[in-house]
């Protein structure tokens, strides 16, 4: 079977299996804003802090859908939003649902280089930014952007002046849309991911693959109108982007940090008795010493998620220790939720596995072959379920991503136990995970290759404490030239790039080691750098 006639046969099987269903998120979000009208989120900013109930942005969302359809948006046009954790931006969201849009979160701190090929590939005909943010003014951002794509639209949030673009607040009208009846299996999220390939790959979600996700871990999660959830991942994130779609359909209080702060994260929970928090190690481990620090009390939280980066098993002792219940799990972009942990799980199978299949989710494992390893044995990890994307926006990617049936291949290597625990072993694709961020090395690679003094660049993951990973580029120099760190940091500056991509540690070496064929043995890099860390 093809690809199209896999995907065919799957949809109709999780239809049949009831993971699947007739409604579009805006139905869901709209229902859950209905009956849970008075549950509120709290917008956490020191720039822009907000606080409404569900209500009142199902209301603002249906009214701003009224002001984007007037700027001649329908129902398939594609509307990138690189908006932090605000107000402005969740119903932003949610309009754009309610007219039928393709959404494309673009995290807040990508620069023009990457935005502008964002936008170029996934066609969109408008982008949502603030004026400024932090220490970003995104004026200079938004030109660039305006020269190399097709936006027709600019949309500013925080500068009613119309200098930079259309004022978001101007499209607010006084009329709500009644929202576009759409097929639930039409892609409405596009979300841009860095791979092993130079460029970031869109990620093709649709509402039932979403709602699937959103679903999946209902049960244990959240409780409407009791559980109150802090969260801290971006919104150009997927689990940003979920963290703002599953409040609406369970009714759930919710805290939205836009940026990371672990002083004010530890306040928040104990002001507000969070229960429910999710977040890559550094967000755990800095929140606890935050705690220790500062007397706070964070023992309200019953349900930990940890995962995006390696996690350390004794970080979860740790929060087992302090009354935290904390659990693994594992999943991307193309596949959010594959494995998780539950808060009664055995400290051992918390400490040391990324928890258990989700419902609907499916597991192998293969060699570089493709054929199944024994059972126990590790091998790349092959997954489908009903929350599986359905393809990338650059389809001659699908090619090499699926095996016949619908599995995707992660890239990632691991192995099941007796009690159906998944335990991630090691990463086959060439991808740095640093505080959560999925950088690719190749892209690194390539930004170093434009610099003179730079003949060729092999780049891997540094561990660290901190952040699981740090970039480190191993290059081999032009004769005679010579490279500092400070060089290099300022030619990323000028390749305007997100800051977390730039090398943190610079290794100069004569040559690589090399397998017969020429390809630089990058796993003896890593070894090298882990043996340093011990």
């Amino acid at each position: 079977m093809d690809r199209q006639s896999d995907l065919a046969t799957l949809r109709q099987r999780w239809y049949d299996m009831g993971f699947y269903g007739s409604r579009t998120l805006s139905q869901e979000m709209l229902a859950g804003a209905e009956k849970h009208s008075d549950v509120r989120m709290v917008f956490h900013s020191d720039e822009n802090p907000r606080e409404a109930t569900l209500g009142e942005m199902a209301d603002l969302s249906r009214r701003l859908a009224t002001g984007l359809r007037a700027l001649g948006l329908k129902a398939g046009d594609v509307i990138g939003v690189q908006v932090p954790n605000w107000l402005e931006g969740v119903v932003t969201y949610q309009a754009a649902m309610h007219l039928g849009l393709v959404i494309v979160p673009i995290i807040h701190i990508y620069g023009a280089a990457e935005v502008g090929f964002i936008l170029r590939q996934s066609g969109a005909k408008v982008l949502v930014v603030p004026a400024a943010w932090r220490n970003i003014n995104y004026e200079e951002r938004i030109n660039e952007v305006r020269e190399s794509t097709d936006i027709e639209h600019v949309i500013i949030i925080g500068d009613d002046s119309g200098r930079l673009g259309v004022p978001w607040s101007s499209l607010v009208t006084d009329t709500p849309i009644d929202p576009h009846v759409g097929d639930p299996d039409q892609v409405c999220v596009i979300v841009y991911t860095s791979g092993t390939t130079a460029e970031p790959k869109g990620v093709q979600h649709t509402h039932n693959t979403l709602l699937a996700e959103i679903k999946s871990i209902e049960a244990f999660l959240y409780t409407a109108g009791r559980s109150v959830a802090l969260a801290a991942f971006p919104a150009g994130h997927i689990a940003g982007v979920l963290s703002q779609l599953r409040m609406f359909v369970f009714g759930v209080n919710t805290i939205l940090m836009d940026q990371w702060n672990a002083d004010d994260a530890a306040m928040l929970v104990e002001k507000y008795g969070v229960t429910n928090t999710a977040g890559a190690p550094i967000f755990l481990r800095t929140l606890m010493d935050s705690a220790r620090a500062r007397g706070h009390d964070i023992k309200s939280i019953r349900n930990y998620m940890v995962g995006a980066a390696s996690v350390p098993p004794a970080l979860v002792e740790e929060s087992h220790n302090r009354g935290l219940f904390v659990y693994r799990a594992y999943g991307s972009s193309e596949h959010p939720v594959v494995t998780t942990g539950t808060p009664d799980d055995p400290l051992d199978k918390r400490m040391h596995t990324d928890g258990r299949l989700t419902p609907g989710n499916e597991v192998r494992f293969v060699d570089d072959d493709y054929k199944e390893v024994p059972t126990g044995s590790e091998g790349e990890i092959a997954v489908r379920g009903p929350e599986q994307f359905v393809g990338y926006r650059d389809s001659s990617l699908d090619e090499t991503s699926f095996l016949p049936g619908g599995w995707f291949l992660t890239g990632d290597i691991g192995r099941i136990d007796t009690d159906g625990y998944l335990t991630i072993t090691d990463r086959k694709k060439d991808v740095i995970i640093r505080g959560g961020e999925n950088i690719a090395s190749k892209e690194v690679e390539d930004i170093l290759a434009r610099h003179p003094s730079v003949a060729e660049a092999a780049v891997v993951g540094m561990p660290d404490e901190k952040y699981g990973e740090r970039v480190c580029a191993f290059v081999v120099l032009q004769p005679g030239a010579s490279l500092d760190l400070t060089e290099v940091q300022q030619h990323f500056i000028t390749e305007k790039v997100a800051r977390q991509k730039t090398p943190e540690r610079i290794i100069v070496v004569p040559d690589f080691p090399r397998a017969m064929s020429g390809k630089v043995k990058k796993f003896e890099l890593r070894a090298q750098l882990k043996n340093e860390f011990r």
